[in-house]
């Protein structure tokens, strides 16, 4: 078969990998019923610390925590894969979680009002999930 008529994948090995783990953060958020569940696309942002965001909120630091240890374990256990860095646990006002491509945000609701990545990032594509 020539290059010419060649099927193309529409994903690469890496695109795949990245698909998958932010379809488990966000079962995970879904889980614990993560509220205000959004993935902002930040690929054509030049500047942007990683290719996606995925924010959420939960009603207490308990509930923030449970939706934190949740994502944490449906990506442990399908991707063999831990986050590079953890901030926030102790505090559960926002926990971030940092898998390089992906970045978790979790969050309080007045801490994510008044950080508003949302905002921050507005050139982002934005995708709202529906809480369960």
């Amino acid at each position: 078969m020539s290059s010419s008529t060649a099927i193309r994948h529409p994903y690469t090995a890496r695109e795949a990998y990245v698909e998958q783990l932010n379809e488990l953060i966000i079962e995970g958020m879904r889980d614990k019923k993560g509220k205000n569940i959004v993935r902002l696309d930040l690929r054509k942002l030049s500047d942007a610390p990683a290719d996606f965001f995925i924010i959420c909120e939960g009603d207490s630091s308990t509930h923030v925590n449970a939706i934190s240890d949740s994502i944490f374990k449906k990506v442990k256990d399908a991707l063999n894969t831990m986050p590079a860095h953890t901030e926030g646990k102790i505090s559960a006002r926002w926990v971030l979680m940092d898998y390089f491509d992906t970045i978790v945000h979790v969050f309080y609701p007045e801490t994510r009002r008044f950080y508003d990545l949302e905002q921050l990032w507005g050139d982002a594509e934005v995708t709202e999930f529906a809480d369960v």
